[in-house]
C-alpha cells in the first residue's frame, strides 16, 4: 500500500504528525483555515464600517446608497467568520479550486452567506443586495496584511508568550531558591571564580525578560489603501471622503493594529522582520540555556529524575539521557533558520509587488511551531532536574586554587597602601597555584607568609571556594 493512499492523510512534517498535540494551539491562529477566517473578519468589518461609518464622520454611511446596517445585520455578518468550520472550509476550497485565488474565494464565500441572509434573519434584508460592498476598493493585500498581522499577534499573545513566560517564571523561582547555593564556575572549561547556581540561572532570566519585553511592545502594522497604496480606487468611486482617515480608523480601531500610512501594494513587513528577529534572539538564548544545562547534567551538577517506564538506551539500561534539552536545541535551531529566512525575505519586494512574501508567510506557523515545540521540551526538561549538592560541594573542595584571585587582588591593594613584600602579586600567586593541586593548608600557609594587616589576613583566611561568591545571591534580585 502507498502511504499517500491512507486516509486521513499522513502528516508530512513532525509538527502536524508526531508532535501534533504540542503544536495544535497554533492551528487556531496560523493555519490556512485560521487565515481565511481572519480574512472574513476583515472583510465583514470593512463592510460594516463602510455602511455605518465611524465617530469621526458622525456614524454616517461612507458609501452612498448603502443604509446603515441594523444590529441584527451586523451580528449576522460577524457570525460568518465565527461559524467558519469544516463545512465552510470545504466550501471555500471549492471556490478556490475554480478561482485559483484564495482571497477571491473568501469574497465568494461571503457572497454565499449573503444569499442566505434573509432566511437566517427571518425576513427581507439589504444584505442580500450588498455583494458589491464585499471587498470594496480593496486589493488582496489590503485583506491579507491585516489578516496576517492579526493571526501572528494572536499566536504570539495566546501561545508563544505564555510558553516562554512559563520557562522564565520557573527559572526565576529556581534562581531565588538556589541563590545561596555555591557552584564552581568554569571559564574556558577550567575552574574559575565560584558563583551560585541561583545567580547563573538569574542571568538567563534577565536575558530572556529583555527579549520578552521587546515582543510585548512590538507593533503590528497594517494598511488598507488600495492596489499601490494611493487610495486611487477609493477616490474614483466616492469622492469627498477622507479615505486616509477612514483607513487609519479602520486599522487602529477595528483591527487593533498600528496604522502604516505609506506602503506599496503590500505592507512592508518591517514589523515582521523585527518580531522574528527578536524571537530568533530569544530562541538562541534558550539554546544557550539548553547547552549549559546539558553540560551541567553531564558534569553531575544537575541530576535527572528518571521517568518510570522510559528507556534511555536500547542497549545500555542504566542511561537517563537529557533528551528534552537535546530536542529543544534541535527545534530552536530549525525555528531560528526559518525565522531568519522570514525576516530577510519579507522586507524586500520588487517595485510595488511580487509574491515572494505570500509564499514565505505560509511558513510562519512552522517557524513559530518549532519554537513552541522547543519551549515545551525545555520546560519539561527543567522540571525534571534538581541540583546535586554533593557533586557541587566536592568540586568546590577540590579546587582551592580558585582563591588565587582574591589573594592576589588583596596583595595589589596592600601594595598600593604601602605594605612591604606585596610586589609582583599576580606572579607570586601564579607560581604557587597554576598547574598545582592546592589544599586549604597551602592557601593558609601562603597567606601567613605575606605581611598582610591582621584584618585582611583574617578576612582571606575565612574564605573557602564555597564562600567566595561575592554578592552573587544579591544579584539574583536584578532578574526582576
Amino acid at each position: 500500500m502507498n502511504l499517500t493512499d491512507i486516509s486521513p492523510a499522513i502528516a508530512l512534517t513532525p509538527l502536524d504528525g508526531r508532535y501534533r498535540s504540542q503544536t495544535a494551539p497554533l492551528v487556531e491562529y496560523l493555519s490556512e483555515p485560521a487565515l481565511n477566517r481572519e480574512r472574513m473578519r476583515v472583510e465583514v468589518e470593512w463592510m460594516i464600517m463602510l455602511a455605518n461609518g465611524y465617530a469621526g464622520n458622525d456614524w454616517q454611511p461612507i458609501v452612498p446608497g448603502v443604509k446603515p446596517l441594523t444590529e441584527q445585520e451586523q451580528a449576522f455578518l460577524r457570525s460568518i467568520p465565527e461559524e467558519f468550520g469544516a463545512e465552510g472550509i470545504a466550501r471555500h476550497a471549492a471556490h478556490e479550486a475554480v478561482t485559483h485565488h484564495d482571497v477571491k474565494a473568501v469574497e465568494y464565500y461571503i457572497d454565499d452567506q449573503l444569499d442566505a441572509a434573509a432566511d437566517v434573519l427571518g425576513g427581507p434584508t439589504q444584505l442580500t443586495d450588498l455583494k458589491t460592498l464585499v471587498h470594496f476598493a480593496c486589493t488582496s493585500e489590503d485583506i491579507n496584511n491585516l489578516s496576517t498581522a492579526r493571526c501572528v499577534k494572536n499566536a504570539i499573545e495566546h501561545v508563544w508568550l505564555p510558553g516562554i513566560d512559563a520557562i522564565v517564571d520557573l527559572l526565576a523561582a529556581r534562581a531565588d531558591e538556589y541563590r545561596d547555593m555555591p557552584l564552581l564556575s568554569l571559564t574556558h572549561g577550567q575552574p574559575a571564580t565560584p558563583t551560585t547556581l541561583g545567580k547563573e540561572l538569574a542571568v538567563y532570566v534577565y536575558r530572556l525578560r529583555r527579549q520578552i519585553a521587546h515582543v510585548r511592545t512590538q507593533q503590528y502594522l497594517g494598511k488598507i489603501n488600495g492596489a499601490t497604496g494611493t487610495f486611487g480606487a477609493h477616490l474614483a468611486a466616492v469622492d469627498g471622503v477622507d479615505w486616509v482617515e477612514v483607513s487609519r480608523v479602520f486599522v487602529e480601531d477595528r483591527m487593533g493594529l498600528t496604522w502604516n500610512p505609506l506602503t506599496t501594494q503590500i505592507e512592508s513587513h518591517d514589523w515582521q522582520a523585527e518580531l522574528y528577529g527578536t524571537i530568533s534572539h530569544a530562541n538562541r538564548i534558550m539554546h544557550n540555556l539548553c547547552v549549559d544545562t546539558w553540560m551541567y547534567i553531564s558534569r553531575g551538577v544537575f541530576a535527572q529524575v528518571p521517568v518510570k517506564g522510559a528507556t534511555g538506551s536500547s542497549t545500555m539500561p542504566h542511561k537517563v539521557n537529557p533528551i528534552r534539552f537535546e530536542n529543544a536545541e534541535a527545534n530552536l535551531e530549525i525555528s531560528c533558520s526559518l525565522l531568519d529566512t522570514l525576516a530577510a525575505t519579507l522586507v524586500e519586494s520588487r517595485w510595488q509587488r511580487d509574491l515572494t512574501d505570500s509564499t514565505t508567510q505560509r511558513n510562519i506557523g512552522s517557524a513559530l511551531g518549532y519554537s513552541v515545540l522547543a519551549l515545551n521540551n525545555l520546560l519539561g526538561g527543567l522540571k525534571s532536574i534538581h541540583p546535586n549538592t554533593q557533586v557541587m560541594e566536592r568540586e568546590l573542595d577540590e579546587n582551592w586554587e580558585v582563591l588565587g584571585e582574591p589573594i592576589q587582588t588583596a596583595m595589589r591593594a596592600s601594595e598600593l597602601a604601602g605594605r612591604p613584600g606585596m610586589e609582583r602579586p599576580y606572579e607570586k600567586v601564579k607560581e604557587l597555584m597554576r598547574g598545582h593541586q592546592i589544599a586549604q593548608e597551602d592557601v593558609e600557609r601562603f597567606i601567613d607568609s605575606l605581611d598582610f594587616d591582621s584584618e585582611t589576613a583574617a578576612r582571606l583566611k575565612t574564605l573557602t571556594p564555597a564562600t567566595y561568591v561575592g554578592v552573587a545571591a544579591q544579584l539574583v534580585d536584578f532578574d526582576r
